[in-house]
């Protein structure tokens, strides 16, 4: 499943222009000169939510801290990971102290909470991802959630001077299948991308069936489009997954 899956700008090389990832260059572009803007990019697994933001990064030339997660263990409490985030963060940019941390991190375009924090286990077997906590976890990993906001209000007056490009995505189970909450349920979908864009500009990652068809054959070089639309009617327009089962 990971032949297909981006996680930096250096395995990107093949990538299609869509209409989605014309949204979010243009939201990103603003990264170089404003500050206080938090991009929240959603869409289901196997859509591309990582190719399109390191594509997008290197296309806009942005200088980005790129956060990790070194967890060594998903036994530990919601606390346990907030300080290991941040004792990663101090690490990284070699100072001690929280304000110190958010004046070091201003210096960049944006921080990006990305696959080097959700999905660190994939990248590194020494270390587990925060995907891979919140699953062990299940609802007890909300807390973590609330040290987050509370540490964002707590020190507003730094996060002004700093943009965060955030890609996240929510899965729920529904008699035996998986959905994702922000695009595979209709009405209900866009009523909660319609609620986040309140509070974040937001860009869904999905693509129209001739973008799906066409990023599959740049990847599966003797793809048959009836094929492909076959596992599109099986997977919906997830080009990762779809990709996959073409190689099995």
């Amino acid at each position: 499943m990971e032949k297909y899956k981006v996680s930096s700008a250096g395995n990107n090389e093949l990538f299609l222009i869509t209409d989605c990832y014309k949204k979010l260059c243009q939201i990103m572009k603003g990264l170089k000169n404003d500050r206080d803007k938090i991009v929240h990019v959603i869409g289901a697994p196997g859509t591309g939510k990582s190719a399109n933001i390191y594509r997008a990064i290197g296309d806009l030339n942005l200088n980005i801290y790129d956060m990790k997660l070194r967890l060594k263990s998903a036994d530990v409490s919601s606390k346990q990971v907030f300080n290991t985030m941040f004792e990663g963060v101090s690490e990284d940019l070699e100072v001690k102290s929280k304000e110190e941390i958010y004046r070091k991190l201003s210096e960049y375009d944006a921080v990006l909470i990305a696959d080097n924090f959700h999905d660190s286990h994939n990248l590194d077997p020494n270390y587990i991802g925060f995907s891979k906590w919140t699953y062990y976890s299940g609802f007890k990993a909300l807390y973590f959630y609330l040290l987050c906001i509370t540490e964002y209000l707590r020190h507003r007056k730094y996060f002004k001077n700093i943009n965060i490009i955030l890609q996240t995505a929510w899965r729920i189970h529904i008699m035996g299948k998986k959905y994702d909450l922000f695009s595979d349920l209709g009405l209900f979908s866009k009523i909660l991308v319609n609620i986040l864009n309140i509070f974040f500009d937001v860009v869904l990652i999905c693509y129209s069936e001739k973008e799906t068809i066409e990023i599959v054959k740049m990847h599966v070089k003797d793809a048959d489009t009836d094929t492909v639309r076959e596992y599109i009617q099986k997977y919906g327009h997830k080009p990762r997954f779809i990709c996959d089962a073409l190689e099995k």
